[in-house]
């Protein structure tokens, strides 16, 4: 078996690890359940994927994020790492297909959205793997105290029964000491074993800027800067509308947000990496598993609702080490918009049975009916129909599912799908096709069939893999066919899911437990409020505020935060004041009358000089009068 540091090296082509990644890697490849603390940009990745590669089996990779896992298994299959990737959309023959090669070890990791997890599918092939250990990946979403719990991470214990023997590595950027507990009670480790990263980002300055006018101040940092920019807002509505006023302010910008369609995401993302757009406004959809180690700074326009949620976008800046700024802006207005949230994210109940009534509605399920049976659902439509807000309706669903009456699927990735609209030996006598056009339609052909008599669901990163190309310029290709008129293409879309996972009740008998409503209200509320302390604390360093949050004390302050900053400008001119003081004293010892033009002598700075001055005169310790000084 090779050693980590030769697959390091042969694969990923670094000469050692650095961090806490060789601690990591040895504790799992021991077959210790292990929990490693990392900052966005610590490297995670390599803690589970060296280990995958010098042990025995498949690594189980649960993710909730399906873009990233995507970008992933496409980087592995660049290096010549076997890798796939199972997750809602895919066809029942592909995930057959992805199982089954796992059963026969030709697969070195296989990454499951944590939905997949309960697919009988799945746990029946499962039984049938060598798996050489479990990696959970944002293991905080396993925790009820976690700013980001979900509910289907749960899933994850019922895999630990079926593989008693395997190994668990939970990686996570965010957790307070609280949650850090909890991952391991709900991943059922067999000892706790934990390694912590330092969180500190020595080249990262925290700044709070507090500014009545946002949307000046924020113009006012983005053209005093260079270099690239992450502006992250609340809503996709304003994060059009933030991208447009700059574009109009003469800066760089575009956005991103959940609502587009892949192929915009996909492009806005490429040439932001590829600084031909300098700046990107988003929502907090973007970032995840984003691959850009310059952004010099991450600017907040809204306040988050957790500090969890702002240390991870903000920790997007600077991750090549040079330095770089968080800026938060901040105005008395957002301390109402911030406890508006808890009103919002947590409902009244009977708010929350009503929303579940409409929806029996909407999908008319009868009482008793409806188990097991899911629905696509359009939430502008729904809300349309019965007036509700669809952040509260979000919300209610959410609930609901905790609850265990519906599973709310939002991230539902339904595949692209084609149809040949010339027969066969049309497509053939083809000359009007390039090359790569060429490649991209042989790989249709050899890896699906039946797409000249119907549409069938294709893999995109597949055939970009078969065709030799990017996922974007195979994206490309295709609509280029479909605008001719020789395929039909359908781009693959994310539409929301709802699945009964109960018969229909009356909504007098919905049931909401304190633990997953008032519990999880209170805690929420409490991270609020710790936001709200930092965005308004003016006295303490704001990197220690931060490192305390996740239970990281240090003596030492950051010296290069807002708070920091101010305070040492503040001591460097009390310094400078009572040196001045005392210079004006001594000038005055001899106990004779001077003319304050002699105070020009001192060569003191004109700001000192005139507020000692002015301090030794409303002491009284000395008079100043026509032009004369003297002691008091």
């Amino acid at each position: 078996m090779s050693s980590y540091q030769d697959i390091l090296r042969r694969y990923w082509g670094y000469a050692d690890f650095r961090g806490i990644q060789r601690e990591i890697i040895e504790s799992v490849g021991c077959g210790r359940d292990t929990l490693g603390l990392m900052p966005t940009g610590g490297g995670k990745s390599i803690t589970f994927q060296v280990p995958a590669m010098a042990m025995k089996g498949v690594c189980i990779v649960i993710t909730p994020l399906i873009a990233l896992m995507k970008d992933q298994v496409q980087r592995l299959r660049q290096l010549g790492i076997r890798a796939e990737a199972v997750y809602s959309g895919l066809q029942h023959d592909d995930i057959l297909r992805i199982l089954e090669n796992c059963i026969l070890g030709s697969t070195k990791l296989l990454y499951v959205s944590p939905e997949r997890l309960s697919s009988q599918l799945f746990l029946k092939k499962l039984s049938h793997m060598q798996v050489s250990f479990i990696t959970v990946d944002e293991a905080h979403c396993i925790s009820q105290w976690g700013y980001d719990f979900r509910p289907s991470y749960l899933e994850i214990a019922n895999i630990r029964h079926l593989l008693p023997d395997v190994p668990v590595l939970a990686l996570t950027a965010t957790a307070t000491p609280q949650v850090v507990d909890d991952i391991q009670d709900r991943l059922e480790f067999k000892a706790k074993n934990v390694f912590r990263m330092s969180f500190e980002r020595k080249n990262l300055a925290y700044i709070v800027r507090n500014t009545p006018d946002k949307h000046y101040e924020l113009i006012h940092i983005l053209e005093g800067m260079q270099g690239s920019a992450i502006v992250y807002v609340r809503s996709r509505r304003h994060a059009r509308e933030i991208a447009e006023h700059l574009c109009e302010a003469g800066l760089s910008a575009t956005f991103y947000h959940a609502g587009l369609d892949h192929a915009d995401k996909d492009r806005r993302q490429r040439d932001w990496q590829h600084d031909r757009i300098r700046i990107m406004v988003a929502t907090n959809a973007f970032g995840m598993g984003i691959d850009k180690a310059d952004v010099r700074y991450v600017v907040h326009y809204d306040c988050p609702d957790s500090l969890e949620a702002y240390f991870q976008e903000a920790g997007r800046a600077g991750r090549d080490g040079q330095p770089a700024k968080a800026i938060l802006l901040y105005n008395s207005s957002d301390n109402g918009k911030l406890m508006k949230r808890v009103d919002d994210t947590y409902p009244p109940r009977d708010d929350i049975k009503e929303v579940y009534e409409h929806l029996a509605y909407y999908y008319q399920i009868a009482t008793g009916d409806g188990y097991g049976v899911s629905h696509e659902f359009n939430i502008d439509e729904f809300c349309r129909c019965f007036h509700h807000f669809p952040i509260r309706v979000h919300s209610a669903l959410q609930i609901l599912q905790r609850a265990g009456y519906i599973d709310y699927d939002e991230e539902a990735d339904q595949q692209a799908r084609i149809r040949f609209l010339v027969g066969r030996e049309d497509l053939y006598r083809l000359n009007q096709v390039s090359p790569s056009e060429e490649r991209v339609i042989v790989a249709l052909l050899r890896n699906y069939g039946g797409l000249f008599a119907d549409y069938g669901y294709i893999d995109e990163s597949l055939i970009a893999q078969h065709a030799g190309l990017t996922q974007p310029q195979t994206y490309d290709i295709l609509k280029s066919l479909s605008d001719r008129k020789l395929i039909s293409f359908i781009p693959r879309k994310q539409i929301p899911y709802i699945r009964y996972l109960q018969r229909r009740e009356d909504k007098e008998h919905i049931q909401i437990p304190r633990s997953i409503y008032d519990e999880r209200k209170k805690q929420y509320t409490q991270r609020i409020r710790s936001m709200l302390n930092y965005a308004q604390s003016a006295n303490r360093c704001r990197s220690r505020l931060l490192l305390e949050y996740f239970g990281e004390n240090t003596a030492d302050n950051c010296h290069q935060c807002d708070v920091c900053l101010a305070n040492e400008d503040r001591l460097t001119t009390e310094k400078g004041q009572k040196a001045a003081r005392e210079k004006i004293m001594g000038l005055l010892a001899d106990h004779r009358r001077h003319y304050i033009t002699e105070l020009l002598r001192l060569q003191l700075p004109t700001e000192e000089l005139d507020a000692a001055l002015a301090f030794l005169v409303q002491e009284e310790h000395i008079f100043q009068e026509d032009g004369i000084i003297e002691l008091g």
